[in-house]
């Protein structure tokens, strides 16, 4: 059996800003982008830059219902771990591209992370775990 995590859905308020976020910001790549007709929505995939397959579904919000969890989808929790190879080159690089750090870099025994917050309040792990 060969199975894995394809995509990960995120509810976001718009398409655009938030493919300007994580491909501006976070240095994400834009792998599809296709409007779908029947149900008057985009199917807007994006991934981390590197080796990885698994990405992110940017799910615009289509109900009042799903409004209320954009930046809350996991009850305030780190909701994502973005993996690097390099700490302190894209702890730079983040930083210096506005994104909002809310927990200040720190050494634990599995690796160097800290928490940043995405453009609607999700709160990420910035990880390099120790090998």
């Amino acid at each position: 059996m060969n199975r894995s995590i394809a995509h990960v859905a995120i509810v976001v308020r718009d398409y655009a800003e938030a493919i300007a976020y994580y491909v501006g910001k976070l240095n994400f790549e834009l792998v599809e982008d296709k409007y779908q007709p029947d149900q008057d929505k985009r199917w807007v995939v994006v991934r981390p830059v590197g080796n990885g397959t698994t990405s992110l579904l940017l799910a615009r919000a289509s109900t009042t219902d799903q409004e209320t969890f954009i930046g809350n989808q996991s009850g305030g929790r780190v909701f994502l771990f973005l993996r690097t190879d390099d700490f302190w080159r894209d702890f730079a690089a983040l930083s210096s591209a506005g994104v909002e750090f809310v927990r200040a870099p720190k050494i634990e025994s599995y690796g160097t992370v800290a928490v940043f917050r995405d453009l609607y309040g999700n709160l990420w792990d910035l990880v390099q775990y120790s090998e």
